[in-house]
């Protein structure tokens, strides 16, 4: 397979709505293809690297990812008490979407020292649930649950609408997750498919539904989050994302939607199409170039 080639006035737009889905808080900025050579946390042959490229299925995993995070209450009230998804649901996800674009591109000093400054806000959130749970984002075991689910959401989302994964591209994706993790906090993060079904099973008891769930479908929803234009594929996504929850997990939180055919033929044709098209500004064309590769080397299947 080949990348991708558009004219010239569609690629600048593209690139342009696709920088915004990711734009860096405040003054932050970072440089992904200097200096050469640089290695990030995992390589360019990784299958992150393949994963993480993927603003369609990235969107879907993510918000699959905090459905699952709040299926966990204490999880679910440090979130939505010290973060701005109430607030500001959009510029949330953009730094959510720069932050993991750090982690996985970025030279790892680089993305070494964004960690340590999330570790360190973390250690200012904790407080106690409405039923009288204490609860700390300092918790390893609720970092563990965190990390597992982005996971999950991320490579569950590229393999059933971008591109199927085998059993073992699957486990690796798992396992180059283990350096990130640890910087986190997240020192017991499966480290394997089998792994992620332990615990799965392992905190179920803990799982069930919230109006905060409600509330932040919600918001999701109805966040200005892609273009007008785009908007009923946004509302597609949203969909997937629920679609992807594993089904138990899904039934405990009382949630349900089902992809029609034709949306599912949307979101898929939606996100193969992003795995095929660079975006030659976004940090993984970026990346590829800081490691000697083309720009374009993600791209070709």
């Amino acid at each position: 397979m080949t990348a991708i080639a558009l004219p010239s006035f569609l690629q600048r737009r593209i690139e342009s709505e696709a920088r915004s889905l990711i734009r860096p808080p405040g003054n932050i900025k970072l440089d992904f293809r200097h200096p050469a050579g640089a290695p990030a946390l995992a390589g360019p042959d990784s299958v992150s690297w393949r994963v993480f490229k993927n603003p369609v299925t990235l969107f879907v995993g993510g918000v699959a990812a905090v459905l699952m995070e709040f299926a966990e209450p204490r999880v679910r009230a440090g979130v939505w008490r010290h973060s701005s998804f109430r607030t500001d649901p959009v510029a949330r996800l953009r730094r959510t979407g720069f932050a993991a674009m750090v982690t996985v591109y970025a030279p790892s000093e680089s993305a070494e020292k964004m960690i340590a400054g999330v570790t360190a806000a973390h250690a200012r959130v904790s407080g106690v649930t409405e039923t009288g749970q204490l609860y700390s984002a300092l918790d390893t075991d609720l970092l563990n649950w965190v990390q597992v689910t982005a996971a999950y959401g991320f490579l569950e989302a590229y393999h059933r609408h971008a591109a199927p994964l085998t059993p073992v591209e699957r486990d690796t994706f798992f396992a180059e997750g283990e350096p990130a993790a640890r910087l986190y906090g997240a020192t017991g993060a499966p480290t394997s498919e089998a792994g992620w079904q332990s615990l799965l099973e392992e905190m179920d008891p803990r799982f069930g539904p919230s109006r905060i769930i409600d509330e932040f479908l919600a918001l999701i929803r109805e966040a200005p989050v892609l273009p007008a234009a785009a908007r009923p594929l946004q509302t597609v996504m949203v969909k997937a994302a629920i679609d992807l929850l594993p089904d138990r997990l899904r039934d405990r939180l009382e949630i349900s939607a089902r992809l029609r055919p034709l949306e599912r033929l949307m979101l898929r044709t939606a996100a193969r199409t992003a795995d095929r098209l660079p975006l030659h500004s976004a940090p993984p064309a970026q990346a590829s170039l800081r490691m000697g590769r083309p720009a374009d080397f993600l791209y070709r299947g």
